[in-house]
């Protein structure tokens, strides 16, 4: 299992990100996929039609998401969690995900770089 850590900026106040992250019709809209989504904690979500599944853990409004991401059923549970900071040019994100297995990790990492938030940049620019 592998573990995962990035950095992104977007052009948009953290409110607007974290709102992009947690609302399911914005979802929808820049993942262009049907979505699963609210705010409470233990709550089951789905992405992008349900290729992405798990479970909310914590959400610290405009600042924190923390997610179980599920691989399989014989697979650990892999969490990830996202930063919001405030930054001058709009957003600054720390991305971690753990326990990535090994034959997922080059894809999940694509992923993380261009279908989530190159799509996410796509919606603020």
């Amino acid at each position: 299992m592998k573990n995962l850590k990035r950095y992104y900026n977007l052009p948009a106040e953290p409110k607007d990100v974290y709102n992009a992250l947690t609302n399911k019709n914005m979802l929808e809209i820049w993942t262009g996929e049907d979505a699963v989504m609210e705010t409470t904690p233990n709550t089951e979500f789905s992405l992008w039609g349900g290729s992405i599944t798990g479970l909310n853990l914590e959400f610290d409004e405009n600042r924190k998401i923390v997610q179980q991401w599920f691989f399989g059923e014989e697979e650990e549970p892999s969490v990830v969690t996202i930063v919001l900071h405030p930054d001058k040019k709009g957003t600054s994100i720390e991305l971690r995900q753990t326990n990535i297995p090994e034959e997922a990790f080059e894809n999940i990492s694509d992923g993380w770089d261009e279908d989530y938030f190159g799509a996410l940049r796509e919606l603020f620019i």
